[in-house]
């Protein structure tokens, strides 16, 4: 009977679409928990003109010819296991790969509904209940003003705020983005941005290519166990595995930079892929087209390289080797800036930044007869970065009126390995448990010249060494009925060069009330370590530096959060949470003061803060509804509304508002797309946001001006509040396929109404005046891609 569905499906394709422009769909399906192949999943094209269908193979494989190019829902089903549904585009110049994953049903054979969209709450990872959500680098290169970036993607989700042109920065709940873990394949990587300090999470441009990018998950609290390290968010990236039957390029020039790409079998008798990506800035090209970037005539120079190879053996398991890399500098002249579009520099400065990051690893998935699967990876990375930064001063007796005034490098090399064992003893009951362990190499050395005189810098850090961080932790998954779920997890982290550990619960419900609603709880403890400049920062106190900060203790949260998710149509969706996080031990001042680690983040700086403990307090809390119609019929729109709180008390026990204390976000985004006859659509994707301005403490301008440098009231840290951040942003786009090549071009108009943001307020001492930086006014980024 199955043979004679396939002839039909197959023969009918062939008469309908013989003069059509086609391509293949194919992949490999397997089980959500024990990653082992299904065989027999029904994989079909709906709403097709004729039936277009397979069975996947005894390894999980199916392959569906002559698609016909365009957007399709894709339906994956089979007998005691809920039913699949992924919406792909097919174009000409590319083949579409995919890996599934099908969850069994406790109730084996029962009924499913039918839905038309992928749940995106149904992450990879397999033990998130709230505060979670899968995205995809389609989702990345198609909405309006995210610059092909999965951090400027995110920033349009429910609960994070990138009101930020300059960086890609997430603020996530009010947290710093120094909250925010990056995972790549198994291994938890530095910061993967372009001139990122020491220290941070974010920066102008990523290295992340999202032309190599898989579905991919994003958490915003109340992570799973298997996550440490981190108290604001996640993001857990895959990249995709090369195409392993035929070869296939692309070539694409827009502002992450000019791009080449393949990727293809090894050869076709081997099951084995790769996959690689150059990047090489086009910045000197935006600035020749007079387009303005926010540093003034300085013109960033970077480039990167991404790369993935995958080897699937018969018996020692599937292996695959993975890369990233980047390398940048600019330098940033007093000379070349604009007036109030100084977004990256400091007032009568020059500053030169060099750094370079990058991570590789090597993964290896191995199958056990017994439900089970042991993945482990074993990876480095490093980061480098190296600061000039000189003073301009009418009164320095020197040729340029230039002198030195702080020089800082950075290395930090990381070695990592984990392993992770996965067992699902029946459709109710799964578990997995893991070690994790890090070795840090570690360079820190700056120096500050506050005087100005012969031989007057100061050192402030000198710090060379090496330590450890280990992590362990097991999880629990229940399943009373498909309609509820308990998870349960414990994890444990220990930082050797102090001995500080931290015992980490976690618990997540989820109930589903009918088949379109659901609610669900999740709570837990999470820590992270400090930045690595804070450990090692001195007191300078006598000249002589002394390491104050050696045995601040982890920075805990606990994490509380209620959702509620609505599927009251099938491409329709209503999601709401609450959330309360308390957060102690972050590090104060050990006398009263207002400084609290939870305020870093906010700017470029990695400052010299001596003498903490870690007795600092926080809490954030807030609401937060998601309303989606998912992509189908033409069009899309996503509406994420976020109100909340953020306040942190210092050593000197007055509540104030953090740096991140926003308030709230307003994001509304959507596009629709238009088939002209068969090879060419137009798109058209906007972006709006209405968000809380940003946090600041006042300038003292009488004390400025006396010491000739910027002073600020600190006893009303972050009292003050920008005017409100708006943004609009449209992409129209064009996409032709002929046979077997396809063109797309599209044109990112970010602010289009060309309204002033503020960025910041900094104190100039030549004019002895504060002045205004204003975020980018009208920003214009072309992008053509080929694909073949």
């Amino acid at each position: 009977m199955r043979g004679f569905f396939l002839s039909i499906l197959v023969f009918s394709s062939t008469l309908v679409f013989s003069q059509s422009i086609t391509q293949t769909l194919r992949g490999t399906v397997v089980e959500k928990q024990t990653q082992a192949p299904l065989p027999g999943v029904l994989v079909q094209v709906m709403n097709s003109l004729v039936p277009l269908g397979t069975y996947t193979d005894e390894k999980g494989q199916f392959k569906i010819n002559q698609v016909p190019i365009g957007r399709w829902q894709i339906q994956f089903r089979l007998v005691s296991y809920k039913e699949k549904y992924i919406s792909v585009v097919i174009v000409a110049g590319k083949e579409s790969v995919w890996n599934m994953e099908l969850e069994e049903n406790v109730v084996q054979g029962e009924e499913v509904t039918v839905t038309v969209e992928e749940d995106k709450t149904k992450t990879n990872n397999k033990m998130s209940t709230v505060s979670a959500r899968l995205f995809s680098a389609e989702e990345a290169a198609r909405y309006a003003g995210s610059r092909n970036d999965p951090a400027r993607m995110a920033a349009n989700f429910a609960g994070v705020s990138g009101a930020n042109d300059s960086r890609n920065d997430i603020i996530v709940r009010g947290n710093s983005p120094m909250g925010v873990l990056w995972r790549l394949n198994g291994l938890d990587i530095p910061n993967p941005n372009h001139f990122g300090n020491a220290g941070s999470t974010g920066g102008p441009v990523s290295i992340l290519n999202n032309n190599t990018l898989d579905n991919s998950d994003f958490m915003t609290g109340a992570f799973a166990a298997d996550y440490g390290n981190a108290t604001a968010g996640v993001f857990d990236l895959r990249m995709r595995k090369g195409n392993n039957e035929k070869h296939e390029y692309l070539a694409q020039v827009g502002f992450n930079g000019f791009e080449l790409g393949a990727e293809g079998p090894f050869s076709k008798k081997k099951n084995a892929s790769f996959l690689v990506n150059y990047r090489y800035s086009t910045l000197a090209v935006f600035k020749a087209l007079h387009i303005d970037f926010g540093t003034g005539n300085a013109v960033p120079q970077y480039q990167d390289l991404s790369f993935k190879t995958d080897i699937t053996t018969r018996k020692a398991g599937q292996f695959s080797f993975w890369g990233i890399g980047g390398l940048s500098d600019v330098a940033l002249l007093e000379s070349d800036k604009k007036e109030g579009q100084d977004l990256y520099g400091y007032s009568s400065r020059n500053t030169y930044f060099k750094s370079s990051v990058g991570a590789c690893g090597v993964a290896h998935t191995y199958l056990f007869k017994n439900n089970s699967y042991l993945r482990t990876n074993v990876g480095v990375s490093a980061n480098y970065n190296n600061i000039i930064a000189d003073r301009i001063d009418s009164s320095f007796q020197t040729a340029d009126h230039t002198k030195p005034e702080y020089r800082q490098i950075t290395r930090n090399i990381r070695y990592s390995f984990n392993t992770t064992y996965n067992k699902k003893f029946s459709s109710r009951n799964f578990v997995n448990t893991g070690i994790y362990a890090e070795l840090f190499n570690t360079v820190f050395i700056d120096s500050n010249d506050y005087l100005f005189g012969n031989n007057t810098f100061i050192t402030l850090r000198n710090y060379s060494g090496t330590t450890g961080f280990l992590r362990a932790f097991v999880q629990w998954q229940h399943k009373f009925t498909d309609d509820f779920l308990i998870t349960a997890g414990l994890s444990d982290q220990y930082f050797a060069l102090n001995g500080s550990n931290a015992v980490e619960p976690r618990l997540g419900l989820k109930y589903l009330v009918t088949t379109k609603q659901a609610f669900s709880i999740g709570g837990g403890l999470h820590s992270q370590l400090q930045p690595t400049y804070i450990y090692f920062a001195t007191d300078t106190t006598g000249g002589v530096p002394r390491e104050t900060n050696t045995q601040l203790d982890f920075t805990r949260a606990a994490h509380a959060v209620m959702a509620y998710d609505n599927n009251f149509r099938p491409d329709f969706r209503l999601k709401t949470e609450i959330y309360y996080q308390y957060i102690f031990n972050a590090p104060v001042k050990s006398y009263p003061n207002y400084f609290s680690v939870l305020n870093l983040g906010a700017d470029f700086n990695s400052p010299n803060v001596g003498n903490l403990v870690s007795k600092g307090k926080g809490a954030n809390y807030g609401l937060e509804i998601t309303l989606e119609k998912f992509y189908s019929k033409g069009y899309y729109f996503l509406f994420t509304t976020s109100l909340f709180e953020s306040n942190y008390k210092g050593s000197d026990d007055v509540l104030r508002n953090t740096a991140f204390n926003g308030n709230y976000v307003f994001n509304l985004l959507g596009g629709k797309e238009i088939k002209i006859k068969e090879k060419h659509a137009l798109t058209v994707d906007c972006r709006g946001t209405y968000a809380g301005g940003k946090r600041y403490t006042p300038i003292d301008l009488e004390a400025s001006i006396n010491k000739n440098a910027e002073v600020r009231d600190n006893s009303r840290a972050y009292e003050l509040q920008y005017p409100a951040y708006l943004r609009l942003d449209i992409k129209p786009g064009y996409r032709y396929n002929s046979k077997k090549v396809t063109h797309e071009f599209s044109v990112d108009i970010q602010n289009v109404t060309q309204h002033l943001n503020v960025f910041q307020q900094t104190y100039d001492p030549l004019s002895k005046s504060i002045k205004t930086d204003y975020q980018l006014r009208f920003f214009v980024i072309p992008q053509y891609r080929v694909l073949f």
